[in-house]
């Protein structure tokens, strides 16, 4: 699943690119639009809230906090400008109510904490069915590769507020 800040790719650039994708299959419109919106955030634009270290801590803690509680967390990454992660819900939650909790949750925690007011995330969120092991472990390796990509550190376990670093601290 992915979380992405309501300023992370300007509302215009969203409109355009939904235009642009009128085709009839909805799978494949919404997996292209995923990846164009990907490509965008790791470009950084808009206020990228979890680029202070602060914020991303909070917002991962958030996540941890849920696991094992309403969700199994198999992987995350905090970027500054969104979330990726990978979670198998149980079986008494939905996945809307856990990122309604989710979202909640951590808006209303930035939002008191920077003293603001206002939209945090942007109202939809990215979600894909693991279809089996293999697809699985690409997926891990994509959220855990995420911050590499962007150019944030060298190594998925270089950055702190991942899922990589905390495999790395563990087999230390």
């Amino acid at each position: 699943m992915s979380l992405h800040l309501f300023d992370s790719v300007p509302a215009s650039v969203l409109a355009r690119w939904r235009r642009e994708l009128n085709a009839s299959d909805f799978i494949k419109d919404r997996i292209l639009l995923q990846r164009r919106i990907e490509k965008y955030l790791d470009q950084g634009y808009g206020q990228a809230f979890m680029k202070e270290h602060w914020i991303a801590a909070m917002i991962q803690n958030v996540l941890l906090g849920f696991d094992s509680e309403t969700y199994r967390l198999s992987a995350w990454v905090v970027m500054p400008n969104h979330i990726h992660m990978l979670a198998t819900r149980f079986e008494n939650y939905t996945l809307p109510d856990i990122m309604q909790s989710l979202k909640s949750i951590t808006s209303h925690k930035v939002n008191r904490s920077l003293k603001r007011h206002g939209q945090f995330w942007m109202p939809d969120y990215f979600d894909r069915y693991i279809r089996n092991a293999e697809h699985f472990a690409t997926t891990v390796r994509y959220i855990e590769n995420n911050p590499v990509k962007a150019r944030l550190c060298k190594r998925p376990e270089d950055w702190p507020f991942s899922s990589a670093r905390f495999r790395a601290q563990r087999n230390k």
